[in-house]
């Protein structure tokens, strides 16, 4: 069983949610729909106080719901009590709030929108792109990072194929991949770029979109002609893979005499590009 967790967004408000591949149903963070619905200050204590009066009432809807890894405000992954659309359709029921109905359409979109991309990949780049666009990035950095996300797609699969496991498996063959390249695990590469739960690729510039693409195409490669079996043999593709980008990271450097990893972020990036806007 394969779920995805996944930020949506409602009026500017963040709602955690996981899609699970084998049911191919959405579940909804029951903590965020009640911060987006009440405007309460405490919007975890709002739904401990409605559990307990809905169980009390024997209320089925929240015997059945049941809790999901998310990740927390710290950025780490807690237990999250989460409930699929028919369950939440129930539940805001018992929530007063004028916001019930058009937060009911925005679910169902949620849902139709999922099963559409599932029929039509391309419906999916397309809304990356469209948010992508609302955030500020330039069209010439956004085809960079969608097409990373095809190629870091691509190794994931390949690592798949091989019965290699999402979680601790992935993520130290992609540091391997990363300090090979870069010098810097991805906790260091964040850290040096002043990030905390942001996403990594997503503060990359174009020229370490670049290497770290050619560092995972090139990984996904080897591991195809090599076909290696064990964890071992997967860790030395990775850096096999790494390694490539490494060079060209160094050539360039030398050709150019500058560095190619920065501690640039998005926010610094975008912030950089409206000021030479307003100067021009």
């Amino acid at each position: 069983m394969t779920r995805h967790n996944q930020i949506q967004i409602f009026e500017d408000k963040k709602v955690r949610t996981v899609w699970d591949d084998a049911e191919e149903k959405w579940y909804f963070s029951i903590v965020d729909a009640v911060a987006v619905l009440t405007d309460s200050v405490d919007p975890t204590a709002y739904w401990r106080k409605l559990k307990q009066r809905l169980k009390a009432e024997g209320n089925e809807t929240v015997t059945s719901c049941h809790g999901l890894k998310m990740k927390a405000p710290d950025g780490k992954m807690r237990m999250t009590d989460v409930a699929d659309t028919e369950q939440l359709f129930r539940l805001i029921q018992s929530i007063p709030s004028p916001k019930a109905e058009p937060f009911k359409l925005w679910m169902a979109q949620v849902a139709a929108d999922r099963l559409d991309q599932m029929q039509d990949p391309e419906l999916g780049i397309e809304q990356a792109l469209t948010d992508y666009k609302r955030l500020g990035y330039s069209d010439n950095w956004i085809n960079q990072r969608l097409k990373s996300i095809e190629i870091r797609k691509d190794l994931t699969d390949e690592w798949k194929r091989h019965g290699l496991k999402e979680g601790v498996q992935f993520a130290t063959l992609t540091d391997i991949i990363y300090s090979t390249w870069s010098g810097m695990t991805a906790k260091e590469y964040k850290q040096f770029k002043g990030l905390k739960k942001e996403n990594l690729r997503d503060n990359m510039t174009n020229r370490e979109l670049v290497l770290n693409m050619l560092a995972e195409l090139s990984t996904k490669d080897i591991s195809e002609s090599r076909n290696p079996e064990t964890f071992g043999e997967h860790a030395e593709v990775a850096r096999q893979g790494g390694e490539i980008a490494r060079n060209a990271r160094a050539e360039l450097e030398a050709k150019t005499g500058r560095p190619v990893v920065t501690s640039m972020n998005a926010k610094t990036a975008l912030q950089l590009n409206q000021n030479n806007e307003e100067n021009q």
